[in-house]
């Protein structure tokens, strides 16, 4: 009988919540596996969004700097645990996933966490009054990504869920895709994705859809 080796142990604690879901969005959209089979990296320009990041883990990764190809200085976390990395790929996140990432495989009960995650990354709210209507008051949530699998799967799950419609367009670079819902389906998608106060969120991000909403005496 040959001797076998110790199991290999990782980092991360494999086991589904609403903050490791939340985290597997982040990945999802800023996040990075590189080529060896091992290293995971999230870049992001917001450390509390690195913060979250790590406590979703329950991993203690210093947060480095990284240069970007516009020679801006970013933040990340970079760590190595390959059976966290075989995790992701097992749910649908690859090495090279940008431009053709797909449907994830995330629990039912999860997927408002894990959507929040994918928001936090790569999603943007905005608001305006509308010149053409007196008193017109507009408002949308957006999710940008560079696969049109991923940005349809995303409408698909939301129309299933919420009955919700929204739009798909492209930037003015034709290289990112954007789904987009107005005012009354951006809601719907708000209430769910922010079902709680507690929730791991980005503090600016809801705190500037909060803002938004009060301006139609509406609450999260």
């Amino acid at each position: 009988m040959g001797l076998r080796g110790p199991k290999p142990k990782g980092k991360v604690k494999i086991e589904w919540s609403p903050d490791f879901a939340y985290a597997i969005g982040l990945l999802v959209t800023d996040g990075c596996l590189s080529k060896d089979g091992r290293h995971i990296d999230l870049t992001s320009v917001d450390k509390e969004q690195l913060d979250n990041f790590k406590k979703a883990l329950g991993i203690s990764n210093s947060i480095g700097k990284k240069m970007s190809h516009e020679t801006k200085i970013g933040l990340r976390v970079q760590f190595g645990d390959v059976l966290f990395y075989q995790f992701l790929v097992s749910i649908g996140l690859t090495a090279r996933k940008s431009k053709t990432i797909g449907k994830i495989d995330i629990p039912d009960q999860l997927f408002f966490d894990f959507l929040r995650g994918c928001l936090d990354g790569d999603g943007s709210f905005y608001s305006y009054w509308d010149p053409r209507w007196k008193s017109s008051f507009m408002f949308y949530i957006v999710l940008a990504s560079a696969s049109e699998d991923f940005i349809v799967w995303i409408r698909k799950e939301l129309k299933s869920r919420l009955g919700v419609v929204g739009h798909i367009s492209q930037d003015g670079k034709q290289s990112t895709q954007q789904l987009k819902y107005a005012k009354r389906e951006s809601l719907k998608i708000i209430k769910n994705v922010y079902y709680s106060e507690s929730v791991l969120c980005l503090t600016r991000k809801r705190k500037k859809i909060e803002k938004a909403l009060r301006e139609v005496d509406t609450e999260i």
